[in-house]
């Protein structure tokens, strides 16, 4: 092997080099049985941080003008806390926050197809650990999705 193809394919990260060697992995979602583009496909990564930072900034907005009265460390806080309730009380029950319907993506479970309150729980809670939705598996679901059994589509 020449020294440049060991530095591409570690470039371009294990997946490439699988995919060189002939190993086939199909597209994402596709061992949950979802379709590769349009509507009840899995979200990409873009329009996921897109939702989240327009939540992120509402409760911002929300903890920095009902809360706080000023912006310090307790702002912070207190958006944390109110992204919480509102990702609880929105994706548990119609299954999006107002930055998911914006982006056009929905929570879904994966055996019932919808989202409940206690999935929403368990899913809002680890995904305000942060590190949880850092993992992330070969479909694009993150830690805190597999742990709820719950996956994130396009609407």
């Amino acid at each position: 092997m020449d020294n440049r193809q060991a530095i591409g394919s570690w470039l371009s990260g294990p997946r490439a080099a699988m995919e060189d060697a002939g190993a086939e992995f199909g597209y994402r979602g596709e061992q949950l049985g979802l379709p590769e583009e349009g509507p009840g496909s899995i979200a990409r990564p873009g329009r996921r941080l897109g939702a989240l930072a327009v939540d992120w900034s509402l409760c911002m907005l929300i903890a920095y003008g009902l809360i706080t009265d000023g912006y310090g460390q307790a702002t912070g806080n207190w958006a944390l806390l109110v992204f919480f309730v509102l990702s609880v009380l929105t994706v548990g029950t119609v299954g999006f926050t107002p930055g998911k319907r914006l982006f056009g993506l929905r929570v879904v479970a994966l055996d019932t197809g919808q989202a409940h309150p206690g999935r929403g729980l368990l899913r809002s809670a680890l995904l305000c650990l942060a590190l949880p939705a850092l993992i992330w598996d070969r479909d694009g679901r993150g830690l805190h999705d597999r742990l709820a059994r719950t996956v994130e589509v396009r609407i």
